[in-house]
C-alpha cells in the first residue's frame, strides 16, 4: 500500500510546497476537514478494508461493527478524496483501500 501525501490549502486558497517536500496528491480545505476524514476510526477502517478485502459493504459492516448506511456515507466521502475506490458488482459495492499510510504536509 503506497503512502498518500496530503496537504491543507492556505486560507487564500493557494497551496505551495517548497523546500523539497513531497507535493501532496490530496488537498483538504482545512485542518478540521482533514481531521474528520482521517480520524482514528476512519484510518482503522482503511486498514481493515486493506487487510480483509471485504466483497461488500454488508461484509465490511459485520467486520467493523458499523451500520451499512454509516459506512456508505463515510466511504463515499473517502472516495471523493481518492482514499478508497468503490466497485459495483451486481447488487454489491466492494470497497478497496487506496492508501493506509499518510504524510501530512503543513505550511
Amino acid at each position: 500500500m503506497k503512502r498518500c501525501v496530503v496537504g491543507i490549502k492556505n486560507t487564500n486558497g493557494s497551496h505551495s510546497c517548497s523546500g523539497g517536500c513531497e507535493a501532496p496528491s490530496i488537498w483538504f480545505s482545512s485542518f478540521g476537514s482533514l481531521a474528520a476524514v482521517l480520524s482514528d476510526d476512519n484510518r482503522r477502517l482503511l486498514r481493515l478494508i486493506h487487510e480483509k478485502q471485504p466483497k461488500s459493504l454488508t461484509e465490511l459492516a459485520q467486520l467493523s461493527g458499523r451500520k451499512v448506511p454509516n459506512l456508505s456515507r463515510t466511504l463515499r466521502l473517502m472516495a471523493d478524496y481518492g482514499l478508497v475506490s468503490l466497485h459495483r458488482h451486481a447488487r454489491d459495492v466492494q470497497p478497496t483501500a487506496l492508501a493506509t499510510e499518510f504524510l501530512v504536509v503543513l505550511d
